[in-house]
């Protein structure tokens, strides 16, 4: 066996230079950072929690996007796949979730130069730097990164890696229904009621809505595109009713807008605003959710309005209030945030 000393940088800089980069998710950007990496000769290594590519895309595939696809579509990703004789969908098409994963990411995924460097049913738990936690600094920049990965057996093992790029997303780590940030009280004891944001209202989860009274959380496009597939279900299922609960007066990033070069995008705000006008929608503004408690059949909403303490049952929650990304796995390493948002500050989030 041949040790190699890491302390020596040197010896530390080949270590580096011999190992991939690893991207955590094999999403639309952890697929386009793998096309990137191909063209600059850089070797990498894909870990997805899914059995598949896509899992939180696959998860909304009913839904249409408001961008078309000359948007969607990585630049080095499509030179790629057009060299392997791929053609691209018409770029003024507006493509579901579903299209985005069999007519552009699957068959990025399944290239030569992709597919084997890809593994499915990995999960990365925790990433570090090589025997340093996050105090330590001398020579950290040039120290490799450690992933820990565990697969769907439980298994886990560590990889090392030159590089980390976190395409993990957002969609699995909802932000809270409570105005608080903090889990709303109660939460437990009626987490089967409370669903996820753009849910198939009108294909498999259609049971679940159907005939039901649905409350909708949230003021932003999730919520709009889950309102109007809930209003095509109610023409179609009797008893379904809808309510949209925002905890501000207005919902500003939904309402249409004139000089929005996303004309879909304005579009949904105008047909979710008519809807509500006509009456299909009952709108409750300026609620701030407290705490949840169950009912018979249901879930019941408490919380402030106006300074007065406030009630709203329903049968069904769907969570809408947008999403931020689950920092847990990234605990040792040295990241520079924005303060409100948690989104990386510079281009590379993590410093020495």
């Amino acid at each position: 066996m041949t040790l190699i000393d890491l302390t020596v940088p040197a010896l530390r800089s080949r270590r580096l230079d011999g190992l991939p980069v690893a991207i955590i998710g094999a999403g639309p950007i952890g697929l386009a950072a793998a096309a990137n990496l191909v063209e600059r000769g850089i070797d990498f290594v894909i870990f997805e929690t899914g059995e598949g590519i896509a899992g939180s895309v696959d998860q909304w595939a009913h839904i249409r996007f408001f961008s078309p696809w000359r948007h969607a579509i990585d630049p080095a990703s499509r030179r790629l796949l057009e060299a392997s004789g791929w053609t691209a969908p018409d770029e003024k098409a507006l493509p579901t979730g579903g299209e985005l994963i069999e007519k552009y990411l699957r068959p990025l995924s399944l290239l030569p130069s992709i597919a084997p460097r890809t593994r499915t049913g990995a999960t990365v738990v925790a990433v570090s730097r090589e025997g340093m936690d996050r105090t330590r600094t001398p020579n950290r920049g040039e120290t490799p990164f450690v992933l820990r990965v565990a697969d769907a057996s439980g298994s886990v093992e560590e990889v090392a890696a030159r590089a980390v790029i976190d395409a993990s997303g957002t969609y699995l780590s909802p932000n809270s229904l409570a105005s608080s940030g903090l889990e709303p009280l109660g939460l437990a004891d009626v987490a089967d009621r409370v669903t996820h944001a753009l849910p198939d209202v009108l294909g498999r989860e259609r049971a679940q809505f159907a005939g039901k009274h649905a409350t909708v959380v949230g003021a932003g496009h999730s919520a709009a595109n889950t309102l109007l597939n809930l209003a095509a279900l109610a023409l179609e299922e009797p008893g379904t009713r809808i309510t949209w609960l925002i905890r501000t007066a207005g919902a500003p990033r939904v309402s249409s807008s004139a000089d929005d070069d996303l004309i879909a995008r304005a579009a949904l705000g105008s047909r979710v605003e008519r809807l509500v006008t006509a009456g299909r929608i009952e709108q409750l503004d300026r609620f701030e959710i407290a705490r949840l408690a169950p009912i018979e059949g249901g879930v019941r909403l408490i919380g402030h309005r106006g300074g007065e303490l406030v009630e709203h049952d329903t049968d069904l929650v769907v969570n809408a209030t947008g999403f931020r990304p689950n920092l847990d796995m990234l605990r040792e390493i040295r990241l520079e945030l924005d303060e409100i948002v948690e989104a990386p500050k510079r281009r590379s989030a993590s410093r020495p």
